[in-house]
Order: structure tokens, then C-alpha cells, then sequence
């Protein structure tokens, strides 16, 4: 099962990774002007638009459930968000029975030891632990490995029937993984994985990653954050907000009185979790 997942500040994560993030913000100018279709990968050029005409977007104000361990129930709120390899395509058609929007859970910027096709991922593209016990961050400039692997784990989210996928750990270039991972790689690898998505006619999640949100909004559908109100971050959310794309947001410290009001007049849907993930939760009204 997934460990719990806890986030450090922005500015925390900056100062565990400080050349990494000087160099990575060399890039923020530079990037805004290039045109590009992302890593090479096997896949065409994407055509057209960026979103995803046919895919199914979360309503943009509605309580939300966040849950990875544990059995979930398909009546707790209307957007459920849960772990794609350990949720069976049943609990996802009982949950669109009670009109319900369906969220699968996949880890794209970390390997997962206990994960079943964890074998697929060779040494070269492992690189230094990210905190939690057996994950490793993954080296995502070397798409040709990674490529086939994370298309496979949302086609799974596909045969399942969920109608959107969260790719988690797309932040990479602000970590100390081990790789001279650079804002513009992670622009290219998020781009990729949402164009995939899209694909596959999945909506997709914008997970944490919000210091490049105003280049990467046209090409994911809404946004997930943790801790946004704790860490004063939730301003970075407001592309999303401001293009009527619809922003989760989970707490793990503070209490409901603290968020929910301010989340509503930010049209945030937000609640409070263990950080365990397991079940546990308190959405705002």
C-alpha cells in the first residue's frame, strides 16, 4: 500500500535543493518562448488542442475523498481519489452509479517497491530516495524506459473506468533526486504525461507542481494540492481557479476552521486527511 505522503513548503524543498533550483528557475524565461512536443517517446506529435475534448472534467465545486490505503466507500463524496493498481474496476462502477467522478492514483516521478511491475524500471533510471521507504526518484529525461511503463499504468486506469488519473511526483527538478533534472526536462516530462492522458481520454491532474503552473495549464484539466493553506501556497492555485478549472487541496495539520472557509471563497475544494491516507477524512461542507 501507499505510504503516507506528507509535502514540505516550496521554500523548504528549494533549500534541500539549492543549485538545483537556481538552475531550474535559468529556465522559467527561457522556456515560455520554445515550442515544443516534450520528450521523444515513440508517440506523434500531438495535434490540436492541448485538453482533452472527450474526456470527462471533474465539476469544479464539489467534496472531494482522498484515500490510497484501506477499502474506500463509493458514497463518502462525489470526486474519490484512489490508488490505481489497488482498486478494482467494481468499486469504480459503483461509484459512477451514485454519480460519482472517479480519480486514479498513479506514481509517475518515483519507483515503488512493492508495486507489481516495479521490475520493469532498469538501475539507470533510479535514482536517491525521496523520503519514504522503498521510493526512489525516477530519472525522467529517459523517456524511451519510462515511456511504455507510465502509458501502461493509465491504460490500467483506463480498462478500470476511472475518469481522470493523478500523476503523483511530477516535481522532481525542486528535489535532490540525484539527476540534474531542470525546470524545462520537468515541463516536458508533465507535458508528455498529460498529453498521454488525453490520449488515452483520461482527464489529468496537475499534482503540487504549481510553481510552473502558468505554462502547464492549458495542458492539464484540474489541480491537486497538499497543504496549500498550511504552507501559504494556495495563491499558486489560482491560474486553474481563474480558467474555471477545478483545484483539490488536502490538509494534514490543520483543522477544518482554519481552511474551509477561506477555501470556499477560493473556490478550493478542500478537506482535511490523516496523513496515512487511510480512510480517515473530514471534507469542508
Amino acid at each position: 500500500m501507499k505510504p503516507s505522503r506528507s509535502r514540505l513548503p516550496t521554500s523548504v524543498r528549494r533549500a534541500r535543493g539549492a543549485f538545483v533550483a537556481v538552475f531550474a528557475a535559468a529556465f522559467v524565461v527561457f522556456s515560455i518562448a520554445l515550442v515544443t512536443c516534450g520528450p521523444t517517446g515513440g508517440d506523434p506529435p500531438a495535434t490540436g488542442a492541448a485538453g482533452c475534448g472527450g474526456c470527462v472534467h471533474p465539476p469544479r465545486k464539489a467534496t472531494w475523498w482522498y484515500q490510497l490505503q484501506g477499502r474506500p466507500s463509493p458514497r463518502r463524496a462525489r470526486v474519490m481519489d484512489v490508488d490505481g493498481f489497488d482498486t478494482a474496476r467494481g468499486f469504480v462502477s459503483r461509484l459512477h452509479a451514485a454519480r460519482g467522478y472517479a480519480v486514479c492514483y498513479v506514481d509517475v516521478g518515483t519507483w515503488e517497491r512493492w508495486r507489481r511491475d516495479s521490475g520493469r524500471f532498469p538501475q539507470s533510471v533510479l535514482g536517491r530516495g525521496n523520503g519514504w521507504p522503498g521510493e526512489r526518484w525516477l530519472d525522467i529525461r529517459q523517456l524511451e524506459v519510462l515511456g511504455p511503463i507510465m502509458r501502461s499504468r493509465m491504460r490500467m486506469c483506463r480498462a478500470k473506468g476511472f475518469d481522470a488519473v493523478e500523476p503523483d511526483n511530477v516535481d522532481g527538478f525542486a528535489n535532490e533526486t540525484g539527476f540534474p533534472l531542470s525546470a524545462l526536462a520537468q515541463r516536458s516530462y508533465n507535458r508528455w504525461i498529460a498529453r498521454t492522458a488525453h490520449r488515452l481520454g483520461l482527464a489529468v491532474a496537475l499534482k503540487n507542481d504549481l510553481d510552473q503552473a502558468p505554462s502547464l495549464l492549458p495542458h492539464f484539466d484540474f489541480a491537486i494540492v497538499e497543504q496549500c493553506f498550511e504552507f501559504h501556497e494556495c495563491a499558486k492555485a489560482r491560474p486553474f481557479v481563474r480558467a474555471r478549472k477545478a483545484v483539490f487541496d488536502v490538509e494534514y495539520e490543520l483543522p477544518l476552521s482554519r481552511f474551509c472557509s477561506r477555501a470556499r471563497l477560493l473556490d478550493i475544494n478542500a478537506l482535511r486527511a490523516r496523513e496515512s491516507l487511510s480512510g480517515e477524512a473530514q471534507p469542508c461542507g
